[in-house]
């Protein structure tokens, strides 16, 4: 994945209700909001080593969800497929535009094409 923030808000996404509402909350301030640790202690009226440590907490919980599960990894795997898909329809719709001129292949494309947009929306 792509640096630590990037990975925990995936995990957070994915598995955040796990975790406690506290925790939810800080790793919310410090992952999306981008607060300091500081700001964080002072809104919460805790020290600045509870926010961390109540954080690296939650990205341990969220860490150890995701080795059980997968549920990220496979995301990522369906999303890559999507897309390489997405370029196989396209390139067989020009295909059959310029050279088959098949109402069966364009209709059957169509449809693979819609169940594509229906799989991301899903997602």
């Amino acid at each position: 994945m792509k640096g630590k923030p990037l990975e925990m808000s995936l995990l957070f996404d994915f598995y955040g209700e796990t975790l406690t509402e506290k925790q939810r909350e800080l790793f919310d301030l410090y992952y999306n909001e981008d607060l300091s640790l500081a700001e964080i202690a002072e809104h919460a009226g805790i020290t600045r080593q509870g926010v961390r440590d109540s954080i690296k907490r939650a990205e341990h919980a969220l860490r150890e969800m995701e080795e059980k599960l997968g549920l990220v990894a496979r995301y990522g795997g369906t999303e890559r497929c999507a897309e390489e898909l997405s370029q196989q329809v396209t390139a067989l719709l020009a295909l059959n535009a310029d050279k088959l001129h098949s109402r069966e292949a364009e209709d059957i494309l169509s449809r693979m094409a819609a169940l594509l947009e229906q799989l991301r929306q899903e997602a």
